[in-house]
């Protein structure tokens, strides 16, 4: 896989694609009005109103103008698309440790990974491990706790 690309889920999209939505349509104008509001009491030295609402501005600008960029370097990979054993960007894997201890994760892009949903970036040590192996395969995998002997049990694309 391209390091260089933004490879997201179409979920992963549509999420990034709401967040600018809102910032763009519904927070920014709100904040444009409260600083012109601001604005248009005098001193604007000493106005917080003022202050924080172009501080404000410049925290959305940053956010909407880093999420133009990833947006515009998305390369979309639908997992619904996709079968097989094999463990690609997007695949669910179920592994058991030597405990006979399930988990599972989805491999998905920087933009959209959760921890705590089992969703890791196709970029983490765990993730690179991973990829390109198959069902049945032992991994060893290094985690912050230490290393771990994994046995692949399952790949599924959803």
């Amino acid at each position: 896989m391209d390091t260089k690309k933004n490879y997201i889920t179409p979920e992963g999209l549509a999420k990034l694609k709401d967040e600018f939505h809102q910032l763009m349509h519904v927070e920014r104008p709100k904040v444009v009005e409260v600083v012109t509001w601001a604005a248009s009491n005098g001193d604007r030295s000493e106005n917080a109103d003022y202050q924080y609402g172009k501080r404000r501005l410049r925290e959305i600008d940053r956010r909407v103008h880093f999420l133009i960029k990833r947006i515009e370097d998305a390369e979309v990979v639908d997992p619904k698309v996709m079968k097989g054993t094999k463990v690609l960007f997007s695949a669910t894997v179920t592994l058991s440790n030597d405990d006979g201890k399930e988990f599972s994760y989805q491999i998905v892009g920087e933009d959209e990974l959760d921890p705590k949903q089992g969703k890791i970036s196709w970029k983490s040590p765990v993730a690179r491990a991973l990829l390109g192996k198959n069902e049945g395969d032992e991994v060893k995998l290094v985690k912050p706790s230490g290393e771990e002997i994994v046995v692949i049990e399952n790949v599924t694309y959803k």
